[in-house]
């Protein structure tokens, strides 16, 4: 299990501006780096049909197994010869996660832990072990994600030449990310998540992206970036590093950044413990929130986020009921029979949505901006005139939203809402109960291990997201049931009063 905060957002496939002439190579890649590398698997197609192309990436020839201790702990050792003060914390062998960071001693809530100096992490200025590809990508004005990716892929390819050898060396040789998984399990075991389609766009983003640095860089600089250093399988690798591992450090004016033996840290839904820049101390610290007694794992929070953002940049689900961030995407469209379609989709169009658009539902309840889309979905052509106001409040643009209601559409936008929630139960039922539809094919002891992991992660992911639809339906039929309950109940007496004064 991987520890860091991940960025909330990360933008890719950057546009770059036309790369600059290369100067001479002075800095060749150690070409028997390379033996253990599997052949490039070329990528042209465009980065839309890439990801339905990919196979399952091959093992860089870089990092460790997930749960080796022997490279942490020779991390653990460099990074004190390099400056690293001494810990309260030891990298061991955990439950929750491969590796992680236990307490030596008697651990205070609200104590300060960690002290990573600036020297020991990795950021966009970091100094490149070959300073020509460094020069490179800085003169094309590569952003940060990118920039950092290739920079990973660089050191990692310098090995002992590299400043940072020993941490890439503790680093895993395949990152629990979506990324490692094929088309083919994805549509096999996420067929029923919302974070399928997720899934398949950050692929297409990190292909996208590494064909825009191919066509702009580094086929003009090949003697620098050479491709079977620079290759879909390289990249793949370090940017399932960045997405696990990389952190954005609030009192260093937001700047990301890896951080070595911090990212060792686990995450638990029931801290808020996280990493930041203390001034003070001239460190990457963080401040616990609760005590620890010796031989406890330390925890610290990745960010408030549902089960199926931890599986897709982290590679696990929560304990179902443990997520207290939980929440599982809706997607609503409007009705293209609808007398007024035309004018409810130039409606959202105007506020930045489409036809078809996507809201969190937690246990707790669903956002207003839910309910404002389903009474855009339901109104009838006398209300065009409350067309734009709706569609307004369905953007989250209106300061006003949470006092806007339609009494005479509740019921019928309700039933909208119950009738979406039903349509994605009916796909979790089916993919649960009856089986994930993975045919049978010859495995070796390694593939039936991963498959089988596979399916548990997903399993669980769909159970923990069917809750909160489940949830979601229950709530909804009551108020369905109170609403028709109260409508029949005064028609009732409406009847009786009529007989009355007979």
């Amino acid at each position: 299990m991987f520890a860091a905060t991940a960025t909330a957002t990360t933008t890719l496939h950057p546009r770059f501006r036309p790369p600059v002439r290369a100067p001479r190579r002075l800095c060749p890649h150690p070409s028997s780096s390379f033996g253990r590398l599997r052949t490039h698997i070329p990528v042209r197609a465009s980065a839309a049909s890439a990801p339905a192309q990919r196979e399952a990436a091959g093992s860089v020839p870089w990092g460790c197994e997930i749960e080796s201790l022997e490279n942490a702990a020779s991390l653990e050792r460099w990074l004190v010869d390099s400056g690293l003060p001494e810990q309260r914390l030891a990298i061991q062998r955990v439950d929750v996660g491969e590796r992680g960071l236990v307490a030596l001693k008697n651990i205070r809530n609200g104590e300060k832990l960690l002290f990573v100096p600036p020297s020991l992490i990795i950021t966009a200025d970091s100094e490149w072990s070959c300073p020509e590809v460094g020069d490179v990508m800085k003169r094309n004005s590569v952003p940060d994600w990118p920039l950092l990716a290739t920079y990973l892929i660089s050191e990692a390819s310098l090995e002992a030449s590299s400043r940072w050898s020993n941490y890439i060396a503790a680093l895993p040789r395949q990152p629990y990310s979506l990324l490692y998984w094929t088309r083919a399990e994805l549509d096999t075991y996420l067929v029923a998540s919302p974070i399928r389609e997720r899934a398949i766009q950050r692929i297409t983003d990190v292909i996208g992206t590494y064909d825009d640095l191919r066509d702009r860089i580094f086929s003009k600089h090949s003697d620098l970036f050479p491709e079977e250093v620079y290759n879909i399988e390289t990249f793949l690798w370090s940017f399932g590093i960045l997405f696990s591992r990389l952190v954005r450090l609030p009192s260093m004016d937001g700047r990301v950044a890896l951080v070595p033996w911090a990212d060792m840290l686990n995450h638990s839904p029931e801290v808020e413990a996280f990493l930041d820049f203390d001034k003070s101390s001239q460190g990457i610290v963080f401040t616990t929130d609760r005590s620890y007694q010796p031989g406890e794992q330390v925890f610290i929070s990745y960010g408030k986020k549902s089960s199926g953002e931890l599986l897709l940049s982290y590679g696990f689900v929560p304990k179902e009921g443990t997520n207290p961030n939980d929440s599982v995407e809706l997607l609503v469209s409007l009705n293209k029979t609808d007398k007024c379609y035309k004018e409810k989709l130039q409606a959202l169009k105007r506020n930045g949505l489409s036809e078809s658009e996507s809201f969190p539902l937690r246990v707790t309840g669903w956002p207003v901006e839910l309910m404002a889309y389903a009474f855009l979905v339901v109104s009838p052509p006398d209300m065009s005139q409350r067309f734009e106001e709706m569609a307004v409040a369905a953007s989250n643009k209106s300061s006003s939203k949470p006092g806007f209601r339609y009494p005479e559409l509740e019921e019928q936008a309700l039933q909208f809402i119950l009738d979406c929630c039903e349509s994605n139960i009916a796909k979790y039922r089916k993919y649960l109960e009856g089986g994930d539809g993975s045919q049978q094919v010859s495995m070796n002891a390694k593939q039936v291990s991963r498959t089988l992991l596979l399916k548990q992660i997903a399993r669980d992911l769909c159970i923990s997201e069917r809750r909160i639809l489940y949830r979601t339906q229950y709530i909804l039929r009551r108020r369905l049931r109170d609403m028709r309950g109260g409508e029949l109940r005064a028609l009732s007496l409406f009847n009786g009063l009529r007989k009355l004064f007979k």
